[in-house]
C-alpha cells in the first residue's frame, strides 16, 4: 500500500523566485473575518510552493503573475537540520498540479 501527505492550496500568488533548478511561488490563503463592525478584515496566511518539473517551471514562468488566484496540488515533506546548534523544522511543500484560476484584476 502506498502512504503519502497531500496539500491543496487555493489563494493569491505573492512572490516568484528561483532557486536552483526549481521555482518558488508564495500564495496567500485568505482567513479573513467580520470584525464587531460588521467590517472584513483581511487575515491572509502564506505558504511556499516548490516546483519541481521543468513542465510546469516552465507554464507558470509564461502564465502566472502576482495577485494571480491560482490553485496548486500536491505532496508534502517535514524536515529537519541543524544550523548553528540548534534544530530547524521545515516543510516543503512540492507541487504536481499548478493551475490558474483567474488573472488578477486590471486596474484603472
Amino acid at each position: 500500500m502506498r502512504t503519502f501527505a497531500e496539500f491543496q492550496i487555493i489563494g493569491r500568488v505573492g512572490k516568484i523566485k528561483e532557486v536552483g533548478p526549481t521555482l518558488r511561488v508564495s500564495i496567500a490563503a485568505e482567513y479573513g473575518r467580520k470584525d464587531d463592525h460588521g467590517d472584513f478584515q483581511s487575515r491572509p496566511f502564506w505558504n511556499e510552493v516548490t516546483i519541481f518539473k521543468d513542465s510546469v517551471i516552465g507554464w507558470a514562468k509564461e502564465n502566472i503573475a502576482p495577485g494571480d488566484v491560482v490553485h496548486t496540488r500536491g505532496t508534502m515533506r517535514q524536515s529537519e537540520y541543524t544550523k548553528d546548534g540548534q534544530t530547524v523544522y521545515d516543510v516543503t511543500f512540492a507541487a504536481n498540479d499548478f493551475d490558474l484560476l483567474r488573472k488578477k484584476a486590471s486596474e484603472g
